[in-house]
């Protein structure tokens, strides 16, 4: 039998897909993987490349209604219930967990049945549930410096970086060719689903302020809404612009290493893909955040002069098209910036976290030398 180790993650892509990159890397070491999660994931179950999939009851600590929280405990309390039993029955090495309070059950669990577990953090600032297992962790690995970072963990830290997919790693190795004033100009927009829908409006109003030789040398590639492409799309036509829309991009890493621009939110996984291919961006966290998650993760880029972050109410249709001119005619910029974007590149980050794994589970054959994180 495969010794095994057990994966829990929240619902979201955000989560999943470093859980699916490390359990793609346990697998070809001999481990047999499992994946705890909710019923949010279960669309992932077929696609995620774990031998089982266990959904878990689970909900998220939000407001101060007494019978709202009275239901999420008795949801977290049922789910740690339920990961317990599965837990006796595997006897896994080791749990892993991706943040979300999916999360929570399985990984408070483990800590109660003595099953070393290692937390991952993608973002620069730690989130919630994260925070509420952090203490009981045997390791923490993290992606981004963490600015909250409780001084009581500092022992437990380990820089690992976000895990990548396999598709983003391929492309991780192709050139950036910064283009030259009068070239064609590839331009990648995308955001999830509140993202898109910002930069379906803002995109064609600051495009239109543009001159007609500056737009003829754009190729766009942008997700919307399928509310917002026909839309979209008769802005961009009206403007004769050069346009793919789509309302998601299954090959959105090969998209990502055309580009000579990224226009995106900043989440953690996005920015550590921005990194390993090396791309340069005009970043917009999400505004709606509670504790500014994505601010934070664009500050990282920014302060290594690999990209531009602007906030959402920050940023006017004149303020874009200024930011798009300048960057469309200072090839040196793009250059210096997808330059930066590479140095900060983790795209061993997979085979980082999986060496912690084994590490902390005993079963390291060569252990490497680990970046210590104190602040």
């Amino acid at each position: 039998m495969k010794p095994t180790i057990m994966l829990t993650a929240g619902g979201t892509g955000g989560h999943l897909f470093p859980a699916e990159a490390l359990a793609g890397e346990l697998s070809r070491r001999g481990y047999r993987v499992e994946l705890m999660t909710d019923e949010r994931a279960d669309k992932y179950g077929s696609a995620f490349p774990a031998d089982e999939v266990h959904l878990i009851q689970s909900d998220t600590l939000r407001g101060r209604n007494p019978f709202r929280l009275m239901k999420t405990v008795l949801k977290l309390g049922l789910g740690t219930f339920q990961a317990r039993k599965i837990l006796k029955q595997k006897q896994p090495l080791a749990m892993v967990g991706f943040g979300g309070y999916p999360t929570f059950p399985p990984m408070f669990a483990a800590a109660l049945a003595g099953v070393p577990t290692i937390l991952h953090e993608a973002n620069a600032v730690m989130g919630r549930a994260n925070r509420l297992l952090a203490a009981r962790a045997t390791k923490v690995a993290v992606s981004l410096p963490v600015r909250n970072l409780p001084s009581t963990l500092a022992d437990k830290v380990v820089m690992t970086g976000n895990p990548l997919r396999d598709n983003v790693l391929a492309v991780s190795e192709t050139p950036f060719h910064a283009p030259e004033v009068g070239e064609p100009f590839h331009l990648l927009v995308f955001g999830g689903s509140q993202g898109a829908r910002f930069f379906s409006s803002i995109l064609p109003e600051a495009l239109a302020l543009l001159t007609t030789e500056e737009r003829a040398r754009l190729a766009i590639v942008q997700q919307c809404r399928s509310e917002d492409l026909a839309t979209v799309e008769q802005a961009y036509q009206k403007l004769g612009i050069a346009a793919q829309l789509e309302t998601f991009f299954k090959d959105l890493p090969q998209r990502m290493a055309s580009a000579h621009l990224v226009i995106s939110r900043a989440g953690a996984g996005t920015l550590c893909e921005l990194a390993a291919i090396g791309r340069p961006a005009i970043l917009v966290p999400y505004p709606g955040a509670v504790e500014d998650d994505q601010g934070n993760n664009a500050k990282f880029l920014e302060d290594a002069g690999a990209a531009w972050p602007v906030r959402q109410k920050e940023l006017s249709a004149d303020r874009l098209a200024d930011m798009l001119r300048d960057l469309m005619t200072t090839p040196a910029k793009l250059r210096d910036a997808a330059t930066a974007a590479k140095r900060e590149g983790r795209p061993d980050a997979v085979q980082r976290l999986a060496d912690l794994v084994e590490q902390t589970t005993g079963r390291a054959e060569h252990v490497r030398e680990y970046e210590e994180v104190t602040s």
